[in-house]
Formats: C-alpha cells, sequence, structure tokens
C-alpha cells in the first residue's frame, strides 16, 4: 500500500525543464568528482544476468526478481539485477584492477516488491555501484570510515556547485559526517524502531553514518536486512561492536526525516561469508559459480557500496518526491494526490 507526505507549502524550487538539466547537471559533476575521491574507473554494465549465477543480489532473500527467458539461448533464464554488489567485485578481478583502483557503473534495477511506493521508494532503482580492491590490512572500521568521509565530500561539492547555478537553492549539508553503531541507536533510542532512531540521529547530527547493518542486536533483532554475501556485518571491529558497513543518511527537511543517500561496506572474506550463510541458513549457495570464486580465492578483497542517482538529485534539488526526478509507474491514488497538489511526477 502507498504511502504519502505532502506538505500544503511545498512548491518545487525549479520547474521542470530548469529541473530536468539540474539532474544532468548533477549526476555529471558527482561523478566526476566521486570517481577522483576514490581512484576509480567507469566501466558498462549489465541490465541482467543469468538465473542461478549467483551473481545477482538477493537483497533481503525474499524479494522476487523481473525475470525471462532468452529465445534464441535454448530459452535460458535470465533476470534483471537488483543490485551489482556481487557482479562488480568479480569484474575487478576480470579486468585486472590492482590495489587502490576501483570501478563504477550506472545501476538500473527494477524491484517489484519494493513494500511501500511513497516519497523515497520506486520500483525503479537507479544508483551508481562503485567497487574498490583493498588490502586486507584494510579490512578495518578506521578505513571504512576514511572512505566514508570521501564519499560525503563529493555529496557536498555536488551540493555547492548545483547551489552556484541556482543561487535559489541553499546549502545544508554539515561540513562533517558523524559515526554511531546501531547498538550505540539502540542504547539511546531503545523505546523507538530502527527507522525512527534514524530519524532522530540524523535530525540531531545533519548528517550520520550508521555502522553495523544485518548483524543481530543486543535485543535479538537486526537494524535492516542485508544479504550475508557482500557485506561484512558480523567482523568485530571493537570491544563489542561488529560490522564493517553501514548506510549514510542525511536530514531532509522537505520531508522531516532521515534520508539513505548511500548503502556500502568492506565485503565479507572466505570466512565472514560462509559464517553469515549459515546464520541465514543459505549455505547452499555456495555451490553457485560466484561464491566458489571467492571461496577458492579468486575474488580480491573489496569496498564498495550503491550512491542513489535520483536520491542525490532529489535532495539537492529539493524534491518532495523522487517521482520529480526520474520517470517510474505509480499507484493511481498517489498520482492524484501528487496532481492535486500540483507536484508534477515525471
Amino acid at each position: 500500500m502507498s504511502e504519502l507526505y505532502i506538505d500544503p507549502d511545498y512548491k518545487s524550487i525549479l520547474p521542470i525543464r530548469e529541473t530536468e538539466k539540474a539532474i544532468k547537471e548533477i549526476k555529471d559533476y558527482f561523478e566526476g568528482v566521486l570517481a577522483w575521491n576514490l581512484n576509480l574507473q567507469r566501466v558498462s554494465a549489465p541490465l541482467f544476468v543469468r538465473k542461478g549465477s549467483g551473481v545477482n543480489d538477493d537483497l533481503n532473500g525474499i524479494e522476487r526478481k523481473v525475470s525471462f527467458q532468452i529465445r534464441d539461448d535454448n530459452n535460458s533464464d535470465a533476470e534483471v539485477v537488483f543490485s551489482l554488489a556481487k557482479w562488480k567485485r568479480m569484474v575487478l578481478a576480470d579486468y585486472s584492477f590492482g590495489e587502490g583502483e576501483g570501478l563504477y557503473t550506472d545501476m538500473n534495477a527494477i524491484r517489484p516488491d519494493e513494500e511501500c511506493l511513497d516519497n523515497l521508494h520506486s520500483i525503479y532503482v537507479d544508483q551508481w555501484d562503485w567497487e574498490k580492491v583493498i588490502t586486507p590490512q584494510q579490512r578495518n572500521l578506521d578505513f571504512l570510515k576514511n572512505i566514508v568521509r570521501k564519499i560525503y565530500n563529493a555529496v557536498r561539492e555536488a551540493e555547492n556547485h548545483i547551489c552556484k547555478l541556482c543561487p535559489q537553492i541553499k546549502p545544508i549539508l554539515p561540513k562533517e559526517i558523524q559515526f554511531i553503531h546501531t547498538e550505540e541507536l539502540l542504547e539511546m533510542y531503545p523505546g523507538l524502531n530502527p527507522r525512527q532512531r534514524e530519524d532522530k540521529i540524523s535530525e540531531k547530527y545533519g548528517a550520520v553514518f550508521v555502522i553495523g547493518i544485518g548483524g543481530r542486536l543486543a535485543d535479538g533483532t537486526i537494524h535492516d536486512g542485508r544479504a550475508p554475501d557482500y557485506d561484512d556485518w558480523i567482523t568485530p571491529t571493537g570491544q563489542d561492536r561488529k560490522g564493517l558497513n553501514g548506510d549514510i543518511f542525511l536530514w531532509y527537511p522537505v520531508l522531516k526525516k532521515a534520508f539513505e543517500i548511500s548503502s556500502m561496506g568492506i565485503r565479507v572474506d572466505k570466512e565472514s561469508m560462509l559464517k553469515q550463510l549459515e546464520m541465514r541458513n543459505a549455505l547452499n549457495r555456495i555451490e553457485f559459480g560466484w561464491h566458489k570464486k571467492l571461496l577458492e580465492g579468486q575474488l580480491p578483497p573489496s569496498i564498495g557500496g550503491g550512491i542513489g542517482q535520483s536520491r542525490l538529485c532529489m535532495f539537492l534539488l529539493r524534491k518532495i518526491h523522487v517521482g520529480e526526478v526520474h520517470a517510474s509507474v505509480w499507484p493511481q491514488d498517489m498520482l492524484d494526490k501528487c496532481s492535486q497538489a500540483g507536484i508534477k511526477l515525471l
């Protein structure tokens, strides 16, 4: 069931054609800064992969994939990607990327089981997927935080850039991003659910990286789902904290809530993948081609993630609905309410 927030005082800062120009400007500028900050090279990426290869992202493991048969390939099954989390790491090896080098690409996905279409969620997903080769010694929290800061600095540079081009848009991001673990959030706000905790901490700091998503917390819950075979969410990073992954959240005054802009993490090694697959009752995946490559040492240690393209444009242009910056299919009641409120969905 769709949910929609409409502020009666909302009015788009830019008209639709100026919005389209600004979207192109943001995407071109940001990916250049991101590539420079992280030493990344752009590569081409697939829209779909073979079913059963183990390459596709399984998200929480229950979502349906858009699939079809290839007639001229013995009706073999293919499926549209959910993300390129595992594909990127394979390409790092296949293309002979070295330590400190990485790639980024345009990822387009369809997620028909998106639980709740609203201001932020669409069945169409577009993001910059990126992946970078690291050393085994860099599989630690300090290195993760350093990469997060570089990504956040790219976001701030993009904000400053678009504010210069469109002076009616004012910068709102703080200079520094803060870091907090999901266990700390639970301790700080024990009576709130994970989404409410994200809202509280994002409003407090303006920009925050929430560490340790996917692992079990002290109260037996998990902050949010994470596939067991790409991010490392069980590796100890301190005396009582776990996880080498997380999400970047920004406080978004237009929606008065936390705004997730990126999900990322240091990737699993052989040991952590086997542990996480066992915890999720998914050890059968070790028979997939991708998983065999990791277990046989054919994939390099890496860090990677995704950064929402439409999410970034929406935030920087102060839009109230992601449909103002990308075209998708929306429930009719949402289209009607947006139209009545003067919100133009593409």
